[in-house]
Parts: C-alpha cells; structure tokens; sequence
C-alpha cells in the first residue's frame, strides 16, 4: 500500500503544517506590499520587463512557503532587489526615449486603410487565426470596416473604425467566408487578397496574381457596416 503521509507531506511531519500556513501568509502579505510599489502600471497589462518582474515574485515567493531549509530572510532580499531593480528600470525608461524603445519596444500598425501593413505584420509574432479572432471579438466582420489597427507595447490592439458611411469593400474574416479563397475567378466582382487584404475589381480568370503581396488566392469581399 502507497504511504499516505508520505505522498502528502514528503519528508516533513504534520507539524509543518501551521509554519506553512504562517510562511504562506506572510508571503501573500509581501507580495500584496510589493505589487503595491511597483504601482497601478505594474499590476494592469504587463508589459516584458514588467512580467519578467512578476515572474521572479513569484518564484522568490514559492519556495519559503513550503520549503523548511529557505529562510524569509532570503526571500525579503530577493524581493527588495527585485522592486529596486524595477523602479530603477522605470527610471531609465522614464529618461530615455532609447532604452525605453530597447525594453518596451514600439507600437506597431497592422491594418492600415482596410489592408493589412504586410512588412508590419512579419514583425509580430502573431498568427492570423489569432489576429482574426481578436478582430470578431470587436464585432469586426471584413478589413473595409477598419480605418487603423495598431498593436501597443503591452500586446493590446487599438482599433480605429470606418464610419459606417465610410465603410468600404474588404476582405472577410468569418470563418465560412474567408475558407471560400480560391485562385479561380469564376464571376465579376469585388474580391480580396487573403493574404494582405488587397481588394480589386476582377473578371473571370484561371488565376489572378495579387499587385501588392504576389499572392494568388482571393475571397468575394463584402461591405457590410459594424453591428455593435
């Protein structure tokens, strides 16, 4: 028969158990104290070096609640330099446009005019599926009904719309719609690059190469206004 106590307590007694349970508040306590200082940024939409910050409270954090030989001491430390180093980096940040460009980075634009910033677009560690899905969520159906799409250093999407009297032909991003792309043009009409959003007026063709990206798959765009 397995050891009950020593599949739940290891190598420690029962004993152990209120010292875990006073490590482990006294820990929730720092950290609450910590969180505090680095202020309302540092606990909102992480940024890189603000999550790096994150990451290691929390494993300065793990160990002494559990761990008898790891002293709170150590882990105080730990946590002082780590809020240290994080206001001195905002510091930094603060004085040069440089190193805040090197540790935030920069905002990039993604759709511009209906069609996507195809060199911008390469930059960004982000899948087309995923950058679609974000785009349903804001009630988006086609490209036409986005003026600007701009991504911010803290991985959000800031999204400028078309008025709905502005709205234009663009390419669509339901999944039934845009599965239909096909390298045949088989009637006239209004057709979308799938891949950088591209929209012309095209005949019947075997094949259609797209002017801007080179691509030669295209979905029948559409021009219906936001429902919000």
């Amino acid at each position: 028969m397995p050891d009950l106590e020593k599949i739940l307590l290891g190598d420690e007694k029962w004993g152990f158990i209120p010292e875990i349970v006073l490590r482990t508040f006294i820990m929730y306590i720092i950290i609450l104290f910590s969180l505090r200082l680095l202020g309302k940024r540092g606990v909102k939409q992480l940024s890189v070096f603000e999550l790096v910050v994150i990451i290691s409270l929390g494993s300065a954090a793990g160990d002494p609640m559990f761990y008898r030989e790891v002293g709170l001491g150590s882990a105080i430390v730990v946590f002082a330099v780590v809020v240290l180093s994080y206001k001195f980096t905002s510091y930094l940040v603060g004085k040069s446009k440089r190193i805040e460009k090197m540790i935030e980075g920069t905002s990039t634009c993604l759709i511009r005019e209906g069609e996507f910033s195809i060199e911008n677009f390469k930059k960004e560690p982000l899948a087309q599926d995923e950058f679609f899905s974000e785009l349903r969520q804001k009630n988006i159906t086609h490209l036409g009904q986005v003026k600007l799409t701009i991504i911010e250093t803290s991985g959000e999407l800031s999204i400028f719309y078309y008025a709905d009297s502005d709205v234009k032909y663009g390419l669509p991003i339901l999944p039934d719609l845009f599965n239909q792309r096909s390298e045949e043009i088989k009637e006239s009409g209004i057709y979308a690059c799938s891949f950088c959003g591209n929209t012309l007026k095209l005949n019947p063709v075997a094949k259609q190469k797209c002017q801007k990206c080179e691509k030669t798959k295209w979905v029948k765009s559409i021009k219906e206004t936001r429902i919000t």
